[in-house]
């Protein structure tokens, strides 16, 4: 069985985001088929691993990021229990995994999420160019680069010359391996929990509210998409947001209660709220990278409507009729498509599975 050691440099258990999810999720499977220790912040919960070690070994402030003891720490670490792979999660660890390998010979695998700087440059961080530069250099020097979404791998090879057979697609997955048969069940639940009637229509949307590019979806479809589905008199539904870190701005979005919007919050088992949604709305106009909860929502049963930016590194060729995309804020036509495609919801193709569901992922990496 293959040593592995990944560094995770934030708090991710337990998740409340995409990405932190996608890691945990990620690292639970590689370790049913690795021995896997990872090394991250003394925040996150042990006791929430089942098939690897967490290792609290960096610092929980900014300064970990410059920590040169590690070298050392790490060094030790990989000699003593025969480590052959490391696994830097986004490039900002290169420095040290470089050093390591320096040291040990080990082999670096560097995961990137996206391409980082182009997701900064997206949320206007003025340090974008000097991460531009430190990325495209970690990318040459690693042995292999995990991609998440085709986009960045071809982004990496065709603009920085990194060699195609050292980039892997390790997307973002799912937990379940075909189409949930409970769908109906789940459906009412949902809508008697928040009193839902049954001819009216679920749309959903969610992720962690604060962030900038999930803001910007949430005032779209607050402020454009429902006032427009609004209009069609004939068309009855309600709109389900759930999150984390709403802005205080929004008051809890009391003001559209009256206006076919529902406000959860965060909720632990968000997957029944994937089952019950007829159309998940994804009106995402920045930020980089595939958008896990779009993954999730098809995989749960859902059709999504998205935005172009939006759909940006899901595979739309095994994606059937689930996903349906218009170009990036044009809104008449995607409150139009709503309308057109919610009678039709059809199950997600099997082959959506063969590539999203975590445990096919983490085997094609061993074969």
């Amino acid at each position: 069985m293959k040593k592995v050691l990944a560094i995770a440099p934030y708090y991710y258990l337990p998740f409340f985001s995409g990405g932190q999810k996608s890691l945990a999720r990620f690292f639970e499977h590689l370790g049913n088929e690795t021995s896997l220790k990872v090394i991250s912040v003394p925040e996150n919960d042990p006791s929430l691993t089942g098939s690897y070690t967490i290792l609290p070994l960096l610092k929980s402030s900014f300064s970990r990021y410059i920590d040169r003891s590690l070298i050392a720490t790490i060094t030790t670490l990989v000699k003593k229990e025969g480590i052959d792979t490391i696994i830097c999660e986004h490039p900002y660890f290169a420095w040290l995994v470089f050093a390591i390998k320096k040291r040990t010979g080990i082999n670096v695998v560097i995961h990137a999420h996206n391409i980082e700087y182009q997701r900064f440059r997206s949320l206007g961080k003025w340090w974008w160019p000097v991460l531009k530069g430190y990325e495209k250099r970690s990318f040459r020097k690693a042995d292999r680069l995990f991609f998440v979404a085709p986009e960045d791998r071809d982004f990496a090879t065709g603009k920085w010359g990194i060699a195609k057979d050292k980039c892997v697609i390790v997307p973002f997955g799912i937990d379940i391996s075909s189409f949930p048969e409970d769908r109906a069940k789940t459906r009412e639940a949902i809508a008697s929990l928040h009193g839902i009637a049954p001819r009216e229509k679920i749309l959903s949307f969610n992720g962690l509210l604060d962030y900038k590019p999930n803001t910007e979806a949430l005032n779209v479809i607050l402020n454009t998409i429902n006032p427009l589905l609004l209009r069609q008199n004939s068309f009855r539904y309600k709109i389900i947001i759930s999150g984390k870190r709403l802005p205080v701005e929004f008051n809890s979005l009391e003001e559209y209660t009256d206006k076919n919007i529902i406000y959860t919050g965060f909720v632990e088992d968000i997957t029944a709220y994937f089952k019950a949604t007829d159309i998940f709305l994804n009106p995402i106009l920045s930020g980089g990278g595939i958008k896990t909860k779009m993954v999730e929502a098809i995989g749960y049963g859902a059709t999504v409507v998205s935005t172009e930016n939006g759909a940006a590194g899901l595979d739309k060729n095994i994606c059937g009729d689930k996903l349906l995309t218009v170009p990036d804020n044009n809104w008449d036509l995607f409150v139009k498509t709503i309308i057109e495609n919610i009678g039709h919801i059809n199950p997600t193709p099997s082959s959506y599975y063969n590539m999203y569901y975590w445990g096919a992922i983490v085997k094609r990496l061993f074969t």
